[in-house]
C-alpha cells in the first residue's frame, strides 16, 4: 500500500467565526472560538480518509499545542516520525472565518519550522512512498536547507507532490525552481498559480507550470468551478466541481490535495483523480471545521448521487 510520507508543517489552528473582519485598529466578537490542528494536518487526513497509509515527517514542539497535534495525528492514524524537539512548542494559525465562509491566517512559527537535514535523513523513503512537500516550508531557513539538500537525492521512483501555498510569491527563487525540478505533481489555487507565473487564467497558468516542473503535470483549483488538470505534453483539461452550498471554505484545499493524492496512490488517471478531489473538496466545505474531508464511504456515496450519512466525521474542536 502506497503511504503518503509528509515533510511539511503541522501546526494549531485558533478559529474565530465573524460576520466580517474588522477595519484596521478595530475589534469584532467572534460568534464561535475553536482550536484545532490544521496546516499540514488536513491534508494528512484527507488522505487518511481515503484508506492511504500516512506518515509525518515534519518537525513538531513540547507543549500544548505539540501534545494536540500528535493527539489529533495518532487519533487519525497518522504515524509520527520525529520525537519532539525540545524547548520549544509547535506553532498556530489564527483562522478568521467570514459570513462567507472566506477564511484569512496570521500564523506563528514554532517547532516546525525547525527541520533539519538530519530529521529527513533518518526517514529513508521508499518505493510506494509519495513525498508531499509543502511551500510553507520553503520559507523557513532550516526548512529550507534540509529540504533543498535532500529532495534531489530521492529515488527516482518515489513521487513528490508540491503545494506552494498562499506566500508562494516569497519563496526564494532559487529553493522554489529546485523543487519545481523535482515535483512530479504540483497543486495549488488560482490565485497561487497567478502569483508564480504572472498569469490571471488558470488554464494559462497551468499550462506554464507544467513546463516548468519537468516530471509530471500540474492542478490548479478554481473553486466551485473544479480545476484545471495539465500533464506534461498535454494541454490543459477543465475538470468541472460540483455545486453545494458552503459554509466554510477552511481546509477545502488541503481536502482536495489529500484526496487527489491518494486517488493518484490508487491508480487513477490524472482527470478522474481531480474530479474525486473536486468532489471530496465540495463535501469539506458543508461543514465547519479545517479537517472535513470526507470518509471513502461517504465520498462514494456522494458521487453516486447520494447523501453521505449526516455528520460525516470532522475533527473535534476545543472550544
Amino acid at each position: 500500500m502506497s503511504r503518503l510520507l509528509h515533510v511539511g508543517n503541522v501546526v494549531v489552528d485558533l478559529v474565530l467565526d465573524v460576520e466580517a473582519l474588522p477595519e484596521r485598529g478595530g475589534d469584532v466578537l467572534a460568534s464561535g472560538a475553536a482550536a484545532t490542528p490544521g496546516g499540514g494536518f488536513n491534508v494528512m487526513v484527507a488522505a487518511a480518509r481515503q484508506g492511504m497509509r500516512v506518515a509525518y515527517a515534519g518537525a513538531h514542539g513540547t507543549g500544548p499545542f505539540g501534545d494536540m497535534a500528535r493527539t489529533a495525528m495518532r487519533e487519525a492514524g497518522v504515524e509520527v516520525l520525529h520525537p519532539a524537539k525540545t524547548g520549544v512548542d509547535t506553532g498556530f494559525s489564527v483562522a478568521v472565518v467570514d459570513a462567507g465562509g472566506e477564511r484569512t491566517f496570521l500564523t506563528g512559527v514554532g517547532a516546525e519550522g525547525a527541520l533539519t537535514g538530519a530529521d529527513l535523513a533518518a526517514i529513508g523513503p521508499a518505493r510506494g512512498d509519495v513525498v508531499y512537500v509543502s511551500g510553507y516550508s520553503l520559507l523557513h531557513p532550516s526548512n529550507r536547507e534540509a529540504l533543498t539538500g535532500w529532495l534531489p537525492g530521492l529515488p527516482e521512483e518515489v513521487p513528490v507532490v508540491f503545494d506552494p501555498g498562499p506566500l508562494a510569491d516569497r519563496v526564494p527563487a532559487e529553493a522554489m525552481e529546485l523543487v519545481m525540478g523535482r515535483t512530479d505533481w504540483w497543486t495549488c489555487n488560482a490565485r497561487e498559480a497567478a502569483l508564480v507565473t504572472g498569469l490571471g487564467d488558470p488554464a494559462e497558468a497551468a499550462a506554464a507550470l507544467a513546463g516548468r516542473t519537468g516530471r509530471g503535470g500540474v492542478l490548479v483549483r478554481t473553486g466551485p468551478d473544479g480545476c484545471v488538470v495539465a500533464e506534461r505534453g498535454r494541454p490543459p483539461v477543465h475538470v468541472p466541481g460540483f455545486p453545494v452550498e458552503a459554509v466554510d471554505m477552511n481546509g477545502a484545499g488541503d481536502a482536495h490535495t489529500g484526496v487527489f493524492v491518494a486517488a493518484l496512490a490508487a491508480g487513477s488517471e490524472a482527470a478522474e483523480a481531480a474530479r474525486v478531489a473536486n468532489a471530496a473538496a465540495a463535501l469539506a466545505v458543508t461543514v465547519r471545521g479545517p479537517a472535513t474531508a470526507p470518509r471513502a464511504v461517504d465520498l462514494a456515496a456522494f458521487l453516486h448521487g447520494q447523501p453521505p450519512q449526516r455528520g460525516f466525521p470532522a475533527v473535534s474542536q476545543a472550544t
